[in-house]
Order: C-alpha cells, then sequence, then structure tokens
C-alpha cells in the first residue's frame, strides 16, 4: 500500500478518494446510508459522559460525517457542516458571525434570499445591513462601523457577475478584526480557494455543482481555524442537518464533480464566445470574458470559471419579444436552479431592489446556465429562439 496521502493526489484524484474508507465499510466502495435517530449506549457511564462518535441523529451520522470530512480536505478548512439548502448554510453563516445589535456589509450583487434574510429575520434581530458596491475593493474599510462585525461577499455577483477583490477585502476585514463570509457557490473550491484568500466562513449551494443532477437540496459551509468552533456550536444549536440520502447523493455527485466542472467550463465559454458574436446580444457578462466587471482579478486569483453566465441583449428587444423566444425553447428550460445536466435561461432584473449601485445594463437581461446537451443542439434552439425574439419588437 502507497505511504502517499490523499493531500498529496491532484484534485481529480481527491475527489475519488476524500470521506471513504473501504475497509471501515465491509470492502464496498461507497459509504452506505445511515438512516437514524437514536444511538444505543452500551453503559450508563457511557451515557453520561456522551461517550460516542454520535450521541443522536441531530449530531450526524457517518453518512454526513464522511461528506463533512471530504468537504473540509477539498476545501482546506478546518471542519465543515450542512445543512438542507443553500439558503439554510447562508443562515447559518450568518447566525455564527452576528448578534444583536452588530452591523452587516452585504454586496449589492447578492443572491436576493440573502437580502430577504437580512431584511427579514436580521433585522428582527436588530442587526443592520448596509449594501456596497461590489466593485470597491479595499475602500470597504469606509464603510467599517465600531459595531460592524460582518462582512459578505459573493463573487461573481448572482445574475450580474462582478467580481470582487476578495484578498483586498478580507485584508482590510482583518485589521478590524471583522468576520468575513463568501458565497463561492459558481466556482466551488475546485475554482476558487476562498480560505487561501483569506474568508472565515465559505458556503455554498451543494444544490448545484456537487449535487450536479437537478435531484437534492444542500447547503455546505466550512470554516478556517479560529472561526470552526463557532460554526459548529451554532450548528449544533439548531440541529439543521440533511437527510440521509441527500447526503449519499451528494458524495455520489462528488465524485465526477472535477469533471463535470471542466466540461461546464469548456462548453460555457463555447457559448458564451458564440453569444457575443450574435447581433441581438449587446455583452455577455462572464467572468472570463473582458467586458465582466472585476475581469482581471477572475484572471488572477480563479483557476476556472463554471458554465453559468448572463447576456444583455441589444435595447431594441422587448419583454414581449424575450416571452415570445422563452415560452417556445425546445430544449432550455426555465428554472431558478443551475449545475446540473439541464440547460436553463432565465430573464431577469436587479434594478427593483438594488440600493448600492444602479443596475442600468443597457437592454434586457438574461441568465444562462450551460448543461451537457449536444453543443449544435444548443446553438440552433438559442438561433431559433432568436428568430422569435426579432419577430416582436
Amino acid at each position: 500500500m502507497s505511504n502517499r496521502s490523499t493531500s498529496d493526489f491532484n484534485i481529480s484524484t481527491q475527489i475519488t478518494q476524500l470521506g471513504r474508507d473501504a475497509s471501515k465499510q465491509a470492502g464496498f466502495v461507497n459509504v452506505p446510508v445511515y438512516r437514524g435517530s437514536t444511538v444505543i449506549f452500551p453503559t450508563v457511564n457511557d451515557l453520561e459522559h456522551n461517550r460516542a462518535e454520535f450521541n443522536y441523529g441531530t449530531m450526524g451520522t457517518p453518512t454526513i460525517a464522511s461528506l463533512e470530512n471530504a468537504w473540509s480536505a477539498l476545501a482546506g478548512a478546518a471542519g465543515t457542516v450542512l445543512s438542507p439548502s443553500g439558503l439554510g448554510a447562508i443562515a447559518l453563516s450568518l447566525l455564527t458571525t452576528l448578534k444583536a445589535g452588530d452591523h452587516l456589509l452585504m454586496p449589492d450583487s447578492v443572491y436576493r434570499p440573502t437580502r430577504n434574510f437580512c431584511a427579514g429575520m436580521l433585522t428582527k434581530m436588530g442587526i443592520e445591513t448596509t449594501y456596497y458596491n461590489p466593485l470597491i475593493g479595499a475602500e470597504i474599510e469606509s464603510l467599517f462601523r465600531p459595531n460592524t462585525t460582518t462582512l459578505f461577499l459573493e463573487s461573481p455577483g448572482s445574475q450580474s457577475f462582478e467580481i470582487q477583490d476578495v484578498p483586498a477585502m478580507t485584508r482590510a476585514a482583518k485589521k478590524h478584526n471583522i468576520a468575513t463570509i463568501i458565497d463561492n457557490t459558481w466556482a466551488t473550491p475546485i475554482f476558487f480557494r476562498a480560505h487561501e484568500h483569506g474568508c472565515d466562513l465559505s458556503l455554498e449551494a451543494g444544490t448545484k455543482y456537487l449535487g450536479g443532477h437537478s435531484d437534492l437540496l444542500m447547503g455546505v459551509v466550512s470554516a478556517n481555524e479560529s472561526w470552526w468552533p463557532k460554526l459548529r456550536q451554532t450548528y449544533d444549536l439548531m440541529a439543521m442537518l440533511p437527510g440521509a440520502e441527500d447526503c449519499f447523493l451528494a458524495l455520489r455527485g462528488l465524485r465526477t464533480m472535477h469533471l463535470r466542472l471542466k466540461e461546464a467550463e469548456k462548453r460555457g465559454l463555447e457559448m458564451a464566445h458564440w453569444l457575443s458574436e450574435r447581433p441581438e446580444v449587446m455583452k455577455v457578462l462572464h467572468p472570463a470574458l473582458p467586458e465582466c466587471p472585476g475581469h482581471e482579478l477572475w484572471k488572477r486569483d480563479f483557476t476556472g470559471s463554471s458554465g453559468l453566465f448572463s447576456f444583455v441583449l441589444k435595447p431594441e428587444f422587448t419583454k414581449a419579444g424575450v416571452a415570445n423566444m422563452l415560452d417556445h425553447m425546445g430544449i432550455f428550460g426555465m428554472g431558478y436552479s443551475w449545475g446540473g445536466f439541464e440547460s436553463l435561461m432565465i430573464p431577469f432584473n436587479c434594478a427593483d431592489y438594488r440600493t448600492a449601485t444602479t443596475w442600468q445594463p443597457g437592454g434586457l437581461t438574461l441568465r444562462i446556465q450551460i448543461g451537457l446537451e449536444d453543443m449544435d443542439d444548443l446553438k440552433t434552439d438559442l438561433a431559433e429562439g432568436f428568430a422569435r425574439l426579432r419577430a416582436v419588437v
């Protein structure tokens, strides 16, 4: 048997090895599904001292621990906890770092349900949220207050895809003992090493690329050494854990995530370049393209891109035209998630809810997820859609 540890291998090998040990699984390759609430203790002494790896189902199971341990190794984290959804991971992270009376800084480009959580739950707790321009960089320091305890980042931004200067912003936060949280769903630890770039907590919707097949909901939060005990304490107080089958599916998705992300990157770039040449398209918002805000930061900090991006139509097109385009697509579906095998496309408009910046892209905007269908078929589907768009002006 080799003396090399899993960390000695390249990423594509690592994710086939992490979170499983055939010698503890009766020789089977995959971790079995453990379902359970009650854990039996052999003696009173064991019961009184909680002497067990898991003392109750809310503390986890071997299936859950396998996924947590695998993700910690992949992310370079001290520890990981899971939740039943991506929004659950966002809530869990914020409740770990915030308390009543605190001030939170949130990018104006953030995932809209995150804004809703701030306006609803956090406002009721007496926590004030200030939204900032996602491209502010190191000047974020000018927004710090004596009671600012948390800086939230999302790079790229939801729908609008601005890339943030994460290293500069986390350095500024550390000078003032401010915790940093990043939503890293788009890149995953494979394309962006959040903890290495200074983030205390890194979260993502495992619903997307970890699951990979649009058949589970999952949230993942990892923490560095200083924040791991606090994250685990918050998790244990809430018992916000996903089901055993979802964790099993996530572990299965992990094994192919690197291959799927690399394929998503290749297909996303091909489609982004194709769309940039279309006469109906004014601009493509893909971090790997120069016209995307923060592109130079993406080149510096990221090792790849995924299959989700947006594009802006030329100003002559109308909502009715977009509806005529989308209502009759043959392959592209309309749905809010992404990261699965199917291609998706939705219209969006950030103008209604942005408060720190003005969303004026110059035309109607669409977010697109490139799935695993044949690329020529996808281009034909879009070309036919663009014809319907042009037919209604």
